[in-house]
């Protein structure tokens, strides 16, 4: 009896895998077919898939990529794509990127209106194929941290990587680079990748940026606090090139 019973647990449990296994296909299966159905998608792909595939070779990384990461650094302009096989290996640099404009100053989005690019742990949480410019991917800002710290009633939202060189508060790329990092995404998803990790910095927290940071916004304390946190996730991914898991304290702070 106590066999049977064991044995109907696991057929039970194959057919929930089996279940989520083939609804996983038919969301990405939905997923693929709606972006393809847009021209901007379509010629983005055409243009830029063979030459991110050979990027990845010569890096020694499988394409399309089950597993990618994106840093951005305020103060440098400056975007990296990041990529790794598995799970359990370290990430290597992929490409180093432009971000053509910036609004605000350095410092994280604390209310709508405020014009800030947002600092902080974020993934996409969006691609949108129809975008004003051009291909856009929506970041999953306010997080749990931005809604403890900032403006509780209006955050803000609507954070964009995107095409064209214009902005208030994203992350503008022009419409050629958008082309190809809309593809990347879109076959990271694809491949399984469902948050796709994008962290925003004031600066790189080196020896310079940290210079900086202390002379310009030394009297900020509000900034300096919220800076020193987001620096333990920026020197573990320094140390290890590999990424904690995103947690937050009650009080808004990341805990690593």
């Amino acid at each position: 009896m106590y066999i049977k019973q064991i044995r109907n647990v696991v057929l039970s449990l194959f057919a929930v895998c089996c279940f989520l296994s083939a609804k996983a296909q038919d969301d990405a299966s939905t997923f693929r077919n709606f972006q393809f159905s847009f021209t901007r998608v379509s010629q983005a792909w055409a243009k830029c898939n063979d030459s991110l595939r050979k990027m990845f070779e010569e890096k020694g990384l499988a394409y399309p990529p089950k597993d990618i990461f994106i840093r951005a650094f305020k103060g440098q302009n400056e975007m990296e794509l990041w990529a790794r096989d598995v799970d359990t290996a370290q990430y290597k640099m992929v490409k180093l990127y432009r971000v053509c404009a910036l609004s605000g100053i350095l410092g994280p989005k604390r209310y709508e209106g405020d014009r800030q690019v947002p600092e902080g742990l974020y993934f996409i949480d969006d691609f949108n194929p129809k975008s004003d410019f051009y291909l856009s991917l929506l970041l999953n800002y306010p997080n749990y941290s931005d809604m403890i710290l900032g403006d509780k009633q209006r955050p803000g939202g609507d954070v964009y990587i995107h095409g064209g060189c214009v902005t208030i508060g994203c992350l503008p790329m022009t419409d050629p680079v958008i082309q190809e990092i809309y593809i990347l995404c879109m076959n990271a998803k694809l491949n399984g990748e469902n948050y796709i990790p994008v962290h925003i910095y004031p600066v790189r927290f080196d020896r310079r940026g940290l210079n900086f940071l202390g002379r310009q916004y030394a009297a900020d304390t509000t900034k300096q606090r919220f800076w020193v946190n987001l620096k333990g996730d920026y020197d573990y991914f320094e140390r290890t090139h590999k990424l904690l898991p995103v947690m937050y304290t009650p009080d808004g702070k990341y805990a690593f």
